[in-house]
């Protein structure tokens, strides 16, 4: 058997977050001017619970951050907010173990709303702000994740 071969019992573990088309659109065009990104999901205070974008290592994480996923962003999507389509890049998403704690039932799909956000976040001239939807976890997903590694 090949050693990329894979076993068809083996599947990959649900996602614990997304992305919607308009946030994707919004991610590829702040690429542009701020090369690559990551995410970490705000705990409060003066963020207000946000979604914070910041350039790949602005905001540095440790042992007390949980990594909870990359998000695709097909470029496709950048494309028709303007930019040049390319190939997909990833945006690693973060949130304190603290938090974690309290959310890890949840799913979480990152969106962008017109609005001011927060200061720190990249997406704050554009006149808008990154937003987290939220639901809990089917038993299927909680279930293929609970042999995850968190």
């Amino acid at each position: 058997m090949p050693d990329d071969a894979r076993s068809p019992d083996l599947v990959a573990p649900p996602a614990r977050v997304a992305l919607t088309d308009a946030a994707a659109a919004l991610l590829a065009r702040l690429r542009t001017t701020h090369g690559e990104l990551m995410f970490h999901q705000s705990g409060g205070c003066c963020d207000g619970s946000s979604p914070m974008c910041y350039p790949q290592g602005d905001f540095l994480t440790s042992d007390a951050d949980v990594h909870l996923g990359d998000l695709v962003v097909d470029t496709q999507a950048g494309a028709a907010a303007g930019t040049t389509a390319g190939e997909p890049f990833t945006v690693p998403v973060w949130m304190s173990r603290a938090q974690f704690e309290y959310w890890q039932h949840t799913h979480l799909t990152i969106d962008v709303v017109p609005g001011r956000g927060a200061g720190f976040s990249v997406e704050a001239p554009e006149g808008v702000r990154f937003l987290i939807r939220s639901r809990l976890l089917t038993d299927d997903e909680w279930e293929g994740l609970s042999g995850v590694r968190r």
